[in-house]
């Protein structure tokens, strides 16, 4: 945890970059948002629905990714121009600050705790992984293995840690499941751009709107990591190297630098997880539906196995484990990185803890990255069905993103008074925002009648 960042003075002013090489160095958030969106949402969420309605709702994934951005952007720019914390920032919402926490903040508390399922379902589906390469220990051993791996690289809760391990465990994944679907247009099980047109339609089966609802609260950027984008802005340093806000045209200057730094930051990010997710819903698309075969249990890393041996031989299977594995443990461990610094926020704005005070949010974050993991571990222990943990676990994300999106239009209303935007991104931003309740309103009313 980097404790200067959440400390703005002068000080730390530093000014923006301007090349786009320059820029790159300052990347990073984005890099930590991705590794926890590709563990759950594409690698099981995304190839359960491929499965379940294959190239049918293949449109509900792209349009989950893209149009979640605007309101990540609200955030960031919320934590570059005023250098709160998600939580610090919900409470001031209220006319009055509250000592205990206001409303949203309570939801957020509760919301992001029954996600704790998700997350046992994603180390289960790890751990099911090692399990696999080797079978002399068993699943559940292998879960609080991965518990205790992750506690100790998030224990000191360093940025630098999280952003760097988070970029390389994604990366080696991400090559493998592009190459599987190039191979797999070289077998049987190829698929067409009419195929492709077909899922663009605005339009799935009722059969499967519970799965198409909940990869709609998993796949791109979640509630979770919406709010939590907020504290990589603050900890990689945007805010403190905008410095204290005064409103000068210097100021100004500076802080619509750093903001476009963190726009190539959040683009970049959403490319390379569109890519990745459109990937991964096509070849469960086009193998396990053709296949007739649905991830369940247990079973649900060895039938995904089949979207690697079919398109690229049966030799792929360790490589794919070994992929799976990182992927899904980058979720676990981003999301460790994320939750040792919403709950500590949360518990300040409860008046439960002193956030400021680093010496006491340390020994916070450090009990919370040991309890937390064991927790999830727990939780895959007693429900031991990976797939519907995670699915779950996007439902109850997609309720919280109607309370994140009124948040955000709540910051984007006080930004706009000293700070508005242009045309295209308030265009973007009422297409974000709208596309969200739509959708949101839609799949509660179709599981509703489920």
């Amino acid at each position: 945890m980097n404790a200067d960042t959440y400390v703005i003075t002068e000080k730390t002013i530093k000014e923006p970059p301007t090349s786009l090489l320059k820029k790159l160095k300052f990347l990073g958030p984005g890099f930590i948002l991705s590794a926890s969106i590709v563990g759950s949402g594409e690698l099981i969420a995304t190839t359960t629905l491929g499965a379940k309605a294959g190239f049918a709702a293949f449109w509900i994934i792209i349009v989950s990714c893209l149009v979640k951005v605007a309101v990540q952007l609200e955030f960031g720019k919320r934590a570059i121009l005023t250098g709160q914390t998600a939580m610090r920032s919900f409470n001031d919402l209220s006319p009055h600050h509250s000592r205990k926490g206001n409303w949203i903040v309570w939801m957020v508390f509760i919301f992001i705790s029954l996600k704790i399922i998700q997350i046992g379902g994603i180390l289960g589906g790890a751990a099911i992984v090692l399990n696999m390469l080797f079978p002399f220990v068993s699943v559940f051993a292998w879960a609080f293995i991965i518990a205790l791996l992750s506690s100790a690289l998030i224990y000191k809760g360093y940025y630098s840690v999280v952003e760097k391990g988070s970029l390389v465990l994604i990366a080696g994944f991400t090559i493998a499941t592009i190459a599987a679907v190039v191979m797999l247009q070289f077998t049987a099980f190829r698929f067409s751009w009419i195929e492709i047109g077909e899922g663009l339609q605005f339009k799935f089966p009722s059969a499967i709107v519970a799965v198409a609802f909940g990869a709609f609260g998993i796949t791109g950027v979640g509630a979770d990591e919406i709010v939590a984008y907020n504290y990589w802005c603050i900890e990689k340093g945007y805010a403190a190297f905008t410095g204290p806000r005064n409103d000068t045209e210097e100021w100004k200057k500076r802080a619509k630098g750093w903001i476009g730094v963190m726009y190539l930051d959040a683009i970049v990010a959403m490319i390379i997880y569109t890519i990745v997710t459109a990937a991964f819903y096509l070849l469960g698309a086009a193998i396990l539906y053709g296949r007739s075969v649905i991830p369940q249990g247990n079973e649900v890393i060895e039938t995904l196995a089949l979207i690697y041996t079919q398109s690229l031989g049966e030799g792929a299977k360790t490589i794919y484990l070994v992929g799976a594995f990182f992927v899904l443990f980058s979720s676990v461990f981003a999301s460790l990185g994320a939750w040792t610094r919403i709950f500590p926020d949360i518990f300040g704005q409860m008046g439960w803890i002193n956030f400021f005070d680093l010496q006491q949010r340390k020994r916070i974050v450090s009990w919370l990255a040991l309890v937390i993991p064991l927790i999830w571990a727990t939780m895959f222990l007693f429900i031991k069905l990976p797939v519907l943990m995670i699915i779950s676990g996007g439902i109850v994300g997609s309720v919280l993103l109607f309370i994140i999106v009124f948040a955000a239009i709540q910051f984007y209303r006080r930004r706009a008074a000293f700070m508005p935007s242009g045309i295209l991104y308030k265009i973007a931003f009422a297409v974000s925002v709208l596309s969200i309740i739509i959708v949101g309103i839609y799949g509660l009313i179709q599981l509703s009648s489920v």
